[in-house]
């Protein structure tokens, strides 16, 4: 032993030494089992990650429908409808658009409980129902009205071969509105001047802060009007001569689902139950409403905490080493 070694020796050198290594060992190990913990935390994320998705993939595959049931295809559609959100035309055209190319399918049920919303939105759903009745002549598409079916969503509900009501329910709303508010007085009172500056002569025609002149009106009105004859022309396409000789049908008024029958906007009673049950003959229903993709769900849901996971395995995150 030299002389180095025998102050090492001494002094108890070799002791912190050997300390010093176990804790760098023990550190080493604890972060090895750390990171194989997030890795296999991610793998089951991403295990429930892939069941969510082929059990809500918005009808893409459904467990009764893979063991080859014939049944009833379900369409929801819910709330305003406009071009974003779940009553949007691309998200409800795509689920009927499923739902009629699926094999197993005998009848499509539209369930509707909507206020309205846009008429381009509506014209565009309507128009694609027309197309796939026209493509699918042996499967017939139903709607099943719910609290609502008003404007838009009667719009809608007109392409259907039939249409089912409750008593209670809201159907009709056959008209186009324009509103807004007029404040040319309060700025006066607030002492605000109203600047506007256009590049072309009506630019700012209905402008709120402004006076209405009778050139925007008049035009206003005609587009309303024109937008009108539109659903008008959709509504009677789609009921025919089961319409009513009743001059307010297209005025814009709406009526409870009893009075709708009467009047030829609506055909019989009944719930989704009823028509699977008596109609079609199929209790079995598949629901093939357009969802967002549970992966994509799974994915913000994990946000920032996943890809520190991904870092912290990776080793690109801060810390001990």
């Amino acid at each position: 032993m030299n002389e180095k070694e025998e102050n090492r020796a001494a002094d108890g050198g070799w002791e912190r030494e050997l300390v010093e290594n176990l804790a760098t060992e023990a550190l080493r190990e604890k972060r090895r089992a750390r990171r194989w913990g997030i890795f296999f935390k991610l793998l089951t994320f991403l295990y429930l990650g892939v069941i969510l998705y082929l059990l809500n993939s918005g009808g893409d595959i459904d467990l009764d429908q893979a063991s080859g049931k014939d049944h009833v295809a379900l369409v929801e559609l819910e709330g305003v409808i406009g071009s974003d959100g779940p009553a949007s035309a691309d998200r409800v055209s795509k689920g009927l658009r499923k739902a009629f190319r699926d094999s197993r399918t005998k009848a499509v049920v539209l369930r509707i409980n909507s206020p309205g919303g846009t008429p381009v939105q509506a014209s565009l759903i309507y128009d694609e129902i027309r197309r796939l009745r026209r493509k699918h002549e042996d499967i017939p598409l139903y709607v099943v009205v719910g609290d609502m079916c008003a404007s838009g969503g009667y719009f809608v509900a007109a392409a259907a071969d039939k249409i089912f009501v409750n008593r209670s329910s809201i159907v009709g709303s056959i008209g186009v509105l324009m509103d807004g508010f007029g404040f040319t007085g309060t700025l006066e009172k607030l002492g605000v001047e109203r600047r506007l500056l256009t590049a072309g002569e009506h630019k700012g025609m209905l402008d709120p802060f402004s006076p209405l002149k009778p050139f925007d009106e008049a035009h206003a009105r005609k587009m309303l009007s024109e937008i009108h004859a539109h659903f008008i022309e959709a509504v009677k396409e789609g009921r025919g001569d089961r319409l009513a000789d009743d001059d307010t049908l297209f005025s814009g008024l709406f009526w409870s689902g009893q009075r709708a029958i009467e009047l030829g906007l609506a055909d019989e009673l009944g719930d989704l139950g009823h028509v699977t049950r008596d109609v079609v003959g199929i209790e079995k229903v598949v629901d093939f409403t357009a969802k967002d993709d549970p992966l994509q769900r799974l994915a913000d849901r994990i946000g920032v905490a996943g890809a520190e996971a991904l870092a912290k395995l990776a080793g690109w995150w801060p810390g001990i080493r």
